[in-house]
């Protein structure tokens, strides 16, 4: 991948915190390196990435983001093999993604050369906190937010670029079961839900709590228009096996591009599994379900790789799924695990190494 080199301003951190972590028992999302990537945006243009110990920020209560909602992030992992050295899993896939979420927004761009060479630098510092072994990995929180002081409803004229790293273990544990949206949208046509813009997650979590009060675990969003066609769910995106064909919906102004999404698909067609990518209605996995053709339902993405769903609830009533030997997710989730991990032939060409 041809790169654009950029200096980086490096101040380490006086001390670190390493020593004081638990790695066998982390939160997800709750532990933070010593250092993180800040890159500001002022007078027309991003400045010098800049890598500083981790810490809170000062900024003014009148900062657009507050009030307007300027703020879109990605999603990443960086993975250590067994000789220590650290990979990323298509990079380039979350560059373009949030530089695409931040057009939706009004949000300057943010440059290549910035952007991969103040992720390998931050890498490279904090590399003792990702850990080896399946499993293990560093997630990464590459954001962005509008920091113009200022209640005018208008685009921000300044920005701040951040990258923030976490250690983590698997994200979702324990069994898992969804509730079908009969009531709640994630995104409606011609809006941002191609984008990983934060308001979309901060309007899931009311519906979210309802589904989580009745048992379920995450929703299955439906259509704004009709609430009859399957769309994602809250953190990922979906796959259907009804029979031995495999459904997924297509992406779209509503629907994330996911990473993870693409790869199972481009995963499922080297295996010769027949991909369907189109509109699903809830009656069809209804009947579906009924007929004993639905196989499996599971979630990928990039904090859950891949995630097995074991039942969903529509109105009132509950299905659960079979437990089958040959399960598509179990096969995904191995294969991409020892791509990302370096246990495995890469035909794809997916990993990126940070030297």
């Amino acid at each position: 991948m041809e790169n654009i080199a950029t200096k980086v301003k490096i101040t380490k951190a006086p001390s670190s915190k390493l020593s004081s972590v638990d790695f066998s028992n982390l939160t997800f999302g709750k532990v933070f390196t010593d250092h993180m990537m800040v890159c500001d945006y002022k007078d027309g243009s991003w400045q010098t990435p800049e890598i500083v110990p981790y810490g809170p920020l000062q900024m003014y209560p009148s900062a657009k983001v507050f009030h307007y909602g300027q703020a879109v992030f990605e999603g990443m992992k960086a993975y250590k093999d067994d000789d220590d050295k650290i990979w990323l899993f298509r990079p380039e896939q979350n560059f373009e993604r949030i530089n695409k979420s931040s057009k939706r927004l009004a949000i300057p761009e943010f440059p290549k050369g910035h952007f991969f060479n103040g992720l390998e630098e931050l890498l490279k510092l904090d590399r003792e906190w990702i850990q080896k072994g399946l499993g293990n990995s560093m997630y990464l929180r590459p954001f962005v937010i509008a920091t113009e002081a200022g209640v005018s409803a208008s685009t921000s004229t300044e920005y701040k670029f951040m990258i923030l790293c976490s250690p983590a273990q698997s994200y979702y544990s324990g069994e898992v079961r969804v509730k079908v949206s009969e009531d709640y949208s994630r995104a409606a046509d011609g809006g941002v839900g191609f984008a990983k813009a934060a308001g979309n997650y901060g309007a899931q979590f009311f519906p979210t709590d309802i589904a989580n009060s009745e048992g379920y675990q995450q929703i299955i969003w439906t259509d704004a228009n009709t609430h009859e066609y399957l769309e994602e769910a809250g953190t990922m995106n979906l796959f259907f096996r009804i029979g031995d064909t495999l459904v997924t919906a297509p992406t779209s102004d509503r629907i994330l591009d996911g990473v993870t999404r693409k790869s199972i698909i481009d995963l499922a067609k080297d295996a010769n599994i027949d991909v369907e990518i189109r509109r699903i209605k809830v009656s069809e996995l209804i009947e579906a379900a009924n007929a004993g053709e639905l196989k499996e339902i599971f979630g990928s993405g990039t904090a859950t790789v891949v995630t097995p769903i074991l039942g969903f609830g529509y109105k009132g009533k509950k299905y659960e799924l079979p437990t089958i030997e040959d399960s598509y997710a179990k096969s995904f989730k191995d294969q991409l695990l020892k791509i990302q991990y370096n246990k495995a032939e890469d035909k794809f060409g997916w990993r990126y190494e940070v030297k």
